[in-house]
């Protein structure tokens, strides 16, 4: 996901992993009474299944970063483009969008989430539309080689229903927390979603303890990737806060989607009939009460943060130092974006305008009315 400020360009939010724990289940220790050696080798304790929503996924978000780039047509409504020989397919300027991609006012009109437009434009499917857009070339190929890499061994875990709906509710999540406490500016991309698949590994990691040898490992190497990867966004122009609710809802959501059976039950459903050994409960006591805990705890957070958000909160009000998780200022970056200021003079599409940091000028002709059409020719005046 990327965040972008009207008056400073494009904040990118682009996750990224480097790799993934091993985690396998613990294998029978003796051959179930009855089977034969040929029947023990095709045993398998859990249902492997074949990956198709992920790659549709990865598709889906393809097509629309080209019909993104497509509506944007570059050379019509800039003076100078990125690799202007692909016609309406280049990108904009560098100084504009660093990442190969489209304009803010684009992705604004392919359905980005601006707080404003959510709030008061009565918009809330933005929070959703807003995962299947990027801001450039570089952004998508971060976020969908991490789709593949996290999505596809989960969907073979656990199929496409629970792992579809952990990405989206995931990424649901995230945008709510990005618009409760960065409302400046449009955001789009999956990072959040991404961040609640690793927050649902771990989560799954923990409830199916029980079937999973090199625990300590497991645990260690996954908590390093997180840790990792949430470290980043303390960088300036990164929507940590979209990673964090990401990560928090795909964590609760863990134990609700992707709980197991324990395998002695599984092991005792395949035995053969007949077998007088003592019956297993499906799910153990303390799975039980994570499913309940996380699912009450997602319900209230989702329907607490709808509310300030429709009423019009700024969480940085309540939270005087919350926004350090998304940003650190150091003596070698600043966590505030520069203030661009233009002065402008209309008449009908044509537009006059005049940076007042640097007294360039220009005249425009303006396609449409929208104020971030303007915000965008200030901010290529005064760069």
């Amino acid at each position: 996901m990327a965040r972008d400020k009207p008056t400073a360009g494009i904040e990118i939010k682009v996750h990224s992993r480097h790799g993934e724990p091993e985690v396998q289940p613990v294998a029978a220790r003796s051959r179930p009474s009855g089977t034969s050696p040929t029947e023990f080798g095709q045993y398998r304790p859990f249902k492997k299944w074949v990956p198709w929503l992920v790659p549709v996924f990865v598709v889906a978000n393809s097509v629309l970063f080209t019909i993104s780039m497509y509506v944007n047509d570059c050379p019509k409504n800039s003076a100078s483009c990125v690799g202007r020989f692909l016609g309406r397919f280049s990108f904009q300027p560098l100084k504009e969008n660093p990442l190969l991609g489209p304009s803010s006012s684009t992705l604004e009109k392919m359905g980005a989430l601006e707080v404003d437009k959510v709030v008061y434009g009565h918009q809330p499917w933005r929070l959703i539309s807003c995962l299947w857009l990027h801001a450039g070339v570089f952004h998508i190929l971060a976020n969908m080689l991490s789709l593949v890499f996290i999505g596809i061994r989960l969907e073979q875990e656990f199929g496409f229903v629970r792992i579809g709906m952990l990405y989206i509710v995931s990424g649901f999540g995230g945008s709510l927390m990005s618009a409760l406490f960065i409302q400046s500016g449009i955001s789009v991309g999956a990072s959040g979603a991404l961040f609640g698949l690793l927050g649902g590994m771990l989560s799954e990691l923990l409830t199916n303890w029980t079937i999973y040898a090199n625990k300590l490992a497991a645990l260690l190497t996954l908590l390093f990737i997180i840790v990792i990867n949430l470290a980043v966004g303390v960088l300036p122009h990164v929507d940590n806060f979209a990673h964090i609710g990401g990560f928090i809802s795909g964590f609760l959501l863990g134990f609700v989607f992707l709980v197991r059976p324990q395998f002695g039950w599984v092991s005792q459903r395949n035995a053969p009939r007949g077998n007088n050994s003592t019956s297993k409960s499906k799910y153990k006591p303390y799975q039980y009460v994570l499913w309940v805990v996380s699912l009450v705890l997602l319900i209230a957070g989702f329907a607490v943060g709808l509310a300030f958000l429709f009423r019009g909160e700024n969480m940085n009000d309540r939270c005087s130092w919350c926004h350090y998780l998304s940003c650190i200022p150091t003596s070698k970056w600043s966590c505030n974006s520069p203030k661009l200021s233009c002065e402008t003079s209309q008449l009908g599409n044509q537009l006059n305008m005049t940076c007042l940091s640097n007294g360039r000028s220009g005249s425009y002709s303006l396609t449409n009315s929208s104020s971030f059409e303007a915000q965008q020719i200030c901010s290529q005046l005064c760069s």
